[in-house]
């Protein structure tokens, strides 16, 4: 084990606002060291895993990068176990977790809890998504997956399709986008589309995109299909996610209008939006992004905690 002071030992991982072009390179860099890698390099290290939502994929793949590096992990995936059921704040919770670990990562529902999570220990801490705000490391492991099939971030021509206003995933890639040369196509239902204040980050980066309903609108020669289910636990009224769930759903005879060279992302789960006539389609990328996520977390674990393989 090597203990290293680049300017990432100790770090919030929280926004992708936070993190420069170069530093976001500098991240996917070092995570294509992390390909395959298990060596103990974080034996004697501790990640408090605090989960207030659901997971699956986010979960299980920071637990398995802890483990795979030698690290111990603790914790609840499921906030009915712990304190806060109880009543207890946030700010107690992490005051208490942090006697027990050497690194936070937090799910929750409500948006600015990682960053006050952040701002109640000195340890660094990792938004695993906070409400419909940000979820950095899955931005970081879509822009692995990216580079990795398209071999470059920049000149590329991105198509997002679903749930624009609630997904944490969409916002935190979409933003993240604006450090790079790219033409966007944002694809929703009127009433799912990017909200106000991300659709002004695009106009002053001076990002090319288009906003349409009709998923044929996005062009024949398009690099990247990044597509969202509509979230059910989001929507303030039922009648509305009734009207708006099957909105879009992509299949092999969609893909086949635009070509074997795109690339298919999605965050997942998925539910009606990509049919698995798809998942043998050349340019399926879905199942890629989630093998890459344990990898980069690998990446993020260690360079936050300041260890290098």
């Amino acid at each position: 084990m090597v203990t290293v002071t680049h300017s990432f030992a100790g770090r919030d991982l929280i926004s992708m606002r936070d993190y420069k072009r170069d530093e976001l390179l500098t991240i996917l860099d070092e995570a294509t060291l992390y390909e395959g890698f298990e060596q103990p390099i974080l034996a004697g290290k501790v990640m408090a895993s605090l989960f207030f939502e659901p997971s699956t994929r986010t979960h299980l793949s920071f637990s398995a990068a802890m483990n795979r590096l030698g690290g111990g992990v603790l914790g609840f995936a499921d906030a009915r176990v712990s304190s806060t059921a109880k009543g207890e704040s946030l700010a107690d919770t992490i005051r208490v977790v942090e006697n027990y670990c050497d690194i936070v990562l937090i799910r929750h529902p409500m948006e600015g809890a990682a960053r006050l999570a952040a701002d109640n220990t000195s340890l660094p801490v990792i938004n695993a998504g906070d409400g419909t705000n940000q979820h950095p490391t899955q931005t970081l492991l879509d822009l692995y997956t990216i580079r990795q099939k398209r071999g470059r971030l920049d000149n590329l021509k991105i198509a997002f399709i679903g749930d624009l206003k609630y997904s944490r995933t969409v916002h935190s890639l979409i933003e993240t986008l604006t450090h790079f040369d790219n033409e966007l196509f944002l694809v929703s239902p009127q009433s799912l589309r990017m909200p106000p204040e991300f659709i002004e980050e695009l106009d002053a980066r001076g990002t090319v995109y288009t906003e349409d309903e009709d998923f044929f609108s996005i062009a024949s020669d398009v690099d990247i299909i990044y597509t969202t289910r509509i979230q059910q636990e989001r929507f303030p009224d039922p009648i509305e996610y009734e009207k708006v769930k099957n909105a879009y759903r992509i299949d092999r005879a969609a893909i086949s209008k635009i070509g074997d060279h795109v690339t298919i992302m999605h965050p997942l789960p998925r539910l009606n939006e990509i049919s698995t006539d798809l998942d043998d389609h050349p340019g399926a990328a879905y199942f890629d992004q989630a093998r890459n996520g344990v990898t980069v977390r690998k990446a993020v674990l260690a360079m936050l905690l300041g260890v290098s393989r």
